[in-house]
């Protein structure tokens, strides 16, 4: 936050010279009246105020994008982003696509499996059969040799009888060969189902591979998906904030900003009227607060706040619960210093919103927060900062993100010496370390955000804790900055 006072103060500053330069020069092009391009005197002090203002514009976006890199990436690239998005959103359908072609064709393969087992089935049972019709004839021709020997006392007066059932004999046995060559080719049609089947099971087996390589590959694009979303809607965020820096610098100091809080309460009622009362009170603070931000030093009784009453019937009917809420009043635009409807007395023109969040507890004691590497060996007492920095902008982040609505930070319960003493001892260890940002206190919607931080190392064990280090001399260029004790979370 230091950061951009410092831009937009610098790119007042930057401005300011430059306009005053070109209105030196402009005076004294007038005074001189030189002349540029056979233009006349006063139309070239006008084309001088022109390429004037030209260098101020030009040097505030070089300013801004010198020292920006997300308004760079949000201007230049978020096209090249969108893209990227698109096409992963294309390769997931396609997938998915593939997916369901390839279980379609698994299912008629297992299909085909059910009616090659009902086909074996079934030429199983033609088998059984013949084989019980071959037993039957083997006993028929059992029984006939036997009436053969008990009438060969009677062969000559049978003779004919004999010759009959010696025909009967020679056509069972070549029903019996028939059959005998039917059971081969009966196995060997099972042997080869058996090896169909066989195939078949291996063809399955490969398909269900390729079906969980591309769930796998499914899930990673989604995962890809999902994080060019997230940077996406950063990058829109980023967008929208520079945007109203940027207006604001060229309409004026920006008094109030967009979704910017009035004021915030914590409240608990039971009964609507006691919620009415506090609404109204909560709105006159707001009003007052509005009025010392907007026209400071102007006294004024009369609102300036319009809000719907529909919003404020909604919001009594809500928190007449009983339970604990966090109510704040926010702007729904932005207003600059001396907004002319609020100095000129006139009708309530600036618009707010109330937002009611149940107080609830968003962290537990010991949950982790936030996670930065470092390697103290190769980086400076500098450099270590700012990677604290950056671990503090990601549990910011995170907070928001959360609904967390408290604006007070507190690292190490406030202790600035535990916070030192943690960056020095951090100096002399030899080893790639995480830095982890570790709720120390239940920390409800209202805040504050207390944090210890945590020191640890590959293997998952706890090198440094802030809770547990005592006070230790300053780093070597380094300074108490009151700004560890209580850092904004907005």
């Amino acid at each position: 936050m230091a950061t951009g006072y410092v831009l937009v103060l610098s790119v007042l500053i930057l401005g300011g010279v430059i306009a005053t330069l070109g209105d030196r020069i402009g005076m004294r092009v007038g005074k001189a009246r030189l002349s540029l391009f056979n233009l006349r005197p006063r139309q070239t002090a006008t084309v001088v105020s022109i390429l004037t203002g030209g260098v101020i514009s030009a040097s505030t976006l070089a300013l801004l994008f010198g020292v920006s890199q997300q308004l760079r990436t949000g201007v230049f690239e978020l096209e090249r982003i969108q893209e990227d998005l698109s096409e992963a959103e294309q390769e997931l359908e396609e997938t998915r696509t593939e997916r369901t072609n390839i279980e379609a064709a698994l299912s008629d393969a297992r299909q085909e499996q059910t009616a090659a087992q009902d086909e074996l089935q079934t030429i199983n049972q033609f088998l059984q059969s013949a084989v019980e019709q071959q037993r039957t004839t083997q006993a028929e021709l059992q029984q006939s040799r036997g009436r053969l020997e008990e009438l060969q006392s009677q062969l000559a007066r049978v003779s004919q009888q004999s010759a009959q059932l010696q025909d009967e004999i020679q056509r069972l046995e070549a029903e019996r060969a028939d059959l005998l060559e039917q059971q081969a080719t009966v196995q060997e049609r099972i042997a080869e189902r058996d090896r169909l089947i066989a195939q078949r099971d291996q063809d399955i087996a490969q398909r269900d591979q390729d079906i969980a390589k591309r769930d796998q590959d499914i899930a990673q694009r989604e995962t890809r998906l999902k994080q060019l979303q997230r940077q996406q809607t950063a990058l829109q965020e980023d967008v929208e904030v520079l945007e109203r820096q940027y207006q604001g610098l060229f309409r004026g100091s920006v008094a109030v900003g967009r979704n910017e809080p009035l004021v915030s309460v914590l409240l608990r009622v039971n009964q609507e009227s006691e919620a009415r009362r506090a609404v109204d009170q909560l709105l006159q603070e707001a009003n007052r607060a509005a009025i010392a931000q907007i026209a400071p030093g102007i006294d004024r009784d009369q609102p300036v706040l319009r809000i719907p009453s529909e919003d404020v019937e909604r919001l009594l009917r809500r928190i007449s619960d009983g339970q604990s809420y966090v109510v704040r009043v926010l702007s729904s635009a932005n207003y600059i210093i001396g907004e002319p409807c609020v100095v000129a007395d006139d009708d309530p023109c600036v618009q707010v919103f109330i937002d009611a969040a149940v107080n609830e507890i968003i962290y537990e004691p010991g949950e982790r927060l936030a996670t930065v590497t470092v390697d103290p060996r190769n980086l400076t007492n500098q450099e270590l900062v700012e990677k604290l920095n950056l671990l503090i902008a990601s549990l910011q982040f995170r907070a928001r993100q959360d609904g967390l609505i408290g604006d007070t930070l507190q690292v190490a319960n406030g202790r600035t010496e535990a916070l030192l003493a943690f960056l020095q001892a951090m100096r002399n260890l030899d080893a790639e370390i995480d830095i982890q940002a570790i709720a120390s206190e239940p920390i409800p919607t209202i805040g504050p955000l207390q944090v210890e931080l945590f020191a640890v190392d590959s293997n998952g064990e706890v090198l440094l804790r802030t809770d547990e280090l005592p006070q230790t001399p300053l780093l070597e260029g380094e300074s108490r900055d009151p700004r560890w004790r209580n850092r904004g979370t907005n």
